[in-house]
C-alpha cells in the first residue's frame, strides 16, 4: 500500500474542501499547525496523514470528519 493509498479519501477530500471554499493551502496548514510543504506533503502522498491529523485539519476546515470523508469519496 502507498502512502497515496493510506491517505484516501481523507487528502482528496481535503484537497476539494480547500478549493470549493476558495482559500489557500497556507492559510489551513497555519490554521491546524502545519507548514504549507507539510499539508502539500499530506495531500501529494508524500507524508502520511494520522489519525490525529484528522481532526485537526477538520477544525481548520470548519467541517467535521465525516464531510471531509465524503467529499473524498465522491471524487472516486
Amino acid at each position: 500500500m502507498t502512502i497515496k493509498e493510506a491517505n484516501f479519501p481523507f487528502d482528496v477530500g481535503i484537497a476539494k474542501l480547500i478549493q470549493n471554499k476558495g482559500i489557500k493551502q497556507i492559510y489551513i496548514a497555519n490554521k491546524a499547525g502545519y507548514t504549507a510543504q507539510e499539508l502539500s506533503d499530506m495531500l501529494n502522498g508524500r507524508k502520511i496523514i494520522k489519525l490525529c491529523d484528522v481532526p485537526r485539519l477538520a477544525d481548520a476546515l470548519g467541517e467535521d470528519i465525516d464531510t471531509i470523508y465524503s467529499a473524498g469519496e465522491e471524487s472516486e
